[in-house]
């Protein structure tokens, strides 16, 4: 009889777990087959890689006799007899459902499984549901940290029972990767773009294509400022041209400049044509001139609150006073003449006790820059202290703009 320490564990939390046959390490587990019944899917076998070119094992479920939060061990002696690959047709859970597309019933609302839940049940583990959590790809990805504070944000529960996902293909060898399920589920539109970004340098071409297509503009414009610049120009080779100009035109012209600036000529020269022409104006005196004044490169969007706003009053409309703003890692903290007092650091925010007073945890000493600044000074002082913000104040130190580093990585400040 198999052992299993936890009732129910992520397919992600054994997946590379050490595997012994009895007391000798013999590799790391690689995948989980799977066989359909009528209801929850069982757990046949198991695929474990081997050091050295050794080939890979294809053990039982009959054979385990432990899975631990640090092992899994089986009664085989000898692994000669199980130096085989799953039989043609099996269904592997890492390999054909784990971050593959999942739509609902009439292929409409695209979202990805970024875990499978396993549960024993009198003695054999089945599938129970898929998670299309963003905590889960944030666990992996190693932010475990975001991921705990997403789940004290009460997000909205994104398991779903594997009762409701449609039979996966008989012929598994040219699964595309759709998995369906039979009921309608919400779309991906309430994940922050900052995350999604992560999400989707996670995916492969064709997945990662499929989920930018679902967003709406605004929301598409954001997270295609976050993801890495190689993913940017996948993305907008892959796209319609129409469809790029109207997602640069909801950028600031700093950040539409380092999506631009590094695309191909020819397709650089056509987006800037399509692309309002103030804004194109602007775009390209960045791209030509990048030691053009701070000012160039700010935006307005930034939260600044009293001294006297308390902590809870933050958090509780956090989502909302964030929703429309360009920079949320800082709240600045101001007077009525908007003379900067100090800052509080989201993270700072976060740890804060709820009845304290922004003005008690801020840090009052703020390093910022002055409106004759130039990217030049902006970039030195970025490298410098590793801000992910950095305010513009003017002689009597009031708060006139915010330069975001998000928006002016990957801009050179040319050399004279």
């Amino acid at each position: 009889m198999a052992v299993v320490l936890e009732q129910k564990f992520f397919l992600s939390e054994i997946i590379d777990r050490k595997v012994y046959l009895i007391n000798q390490k013999i590799g790391r587990l690689n995948d989980v087959v799977i066989v359909e019944t009528e209801k929850l899917p069982e757990v046949s076998h198991f695929v474990v890689n081997r050091p050295f070119g050794y080939p890979s094992l294809l053990l039982p479920w009959a054979r385990l006799t432990l899975i631990s939060n640090t092992e899994i061990v089986f009664d085989v002696s000898d692994p000669a007899e199980y130096e085989r690959l799953p039989a043609e047709g099996s269904i592997l859970l890492r390999s054909h459902v784990l971050d593959k597309k999942i739509l609902d019933m009439d292929d409409h609302e695209v979202e990805v499984v970024y875990d499978i839940s396993l549960e024993f049940k009198g003695d054999k583990l089945y599938v129970s549901e898929v998670d299309l959590s963003r905590r889960r790809i944030l666990r992996r990805l190693g932010l475990k940290s975001l991921a705990d504070w997403l789940s004290r944000q009460r997000e909205k529960d994104t398991m779903i029972s594997w009762i409701y996902v449609q039979r996966l293909p008989e012929h598994i060898g040219t699964f595309k990767g759709h998995v369906k399920l039979n009921v309608l589920k919400e779309n991906i539109s309430d994940i922050h773009p900052v995350d999604l970004a992560d999400i989707l340098e996670e995916l492969d071409g064709d997945q990662r294509l499929a989920v930018f297509k679902e967003l709406e503009p605004e929301h598409a414009s954001d997270t295609l400022e976050e993801v890495e610049p190689r993913v940017q120009r996948e993305l907008i080779h892959a796209m319609e041209k129409r469809h790029a100009a109207q997602l640069i035109n909801a950028m600031s012209p700093a950040q539409a400049a380092v999506i631009i600036a590094a695309l191909p000529t020819t397709e650089a020269g056509e987006l800037l044509h399509m692309i309002n022409k103030d804004s194109a104006a602007r775009v390209q005196k960045i791209i030509d001139e990048h030691d053009e004044n701070i000012l160039l490169y700010t935006t307005q969007k930034f939260m600044k609150m009293p001294e006297f706003t308390r902590v809870d009053d933050v958090m509780t409309d956090f989502r909302k006073i964030a929703q429309d703003m360009d920079v949320i890692m800082y709240v600045y903290v101001t007077d009525e003449q908007d003379t900067l007092k100090g800052v509080v650091d989201l993270r700072e925010l976060i740890a804060a006790r709820p009845g304290q007073r922004l003005g008690e945890i801020m840090v009052d000493h703020v390093i910022g820059l002055s409106p004759d600044d130039t990217l030049r000074d902006a970039v030195d002082m970025f490298n410098r202290y590793s801000f992910r913000a950095i305010p513009i104040t003017d002689a009597e130190n009031r708060l006139l703009a915010v330069v975001s580093f998000r928006d002016i990585r990957g801009i050179e400040p040319r050399l004279d």
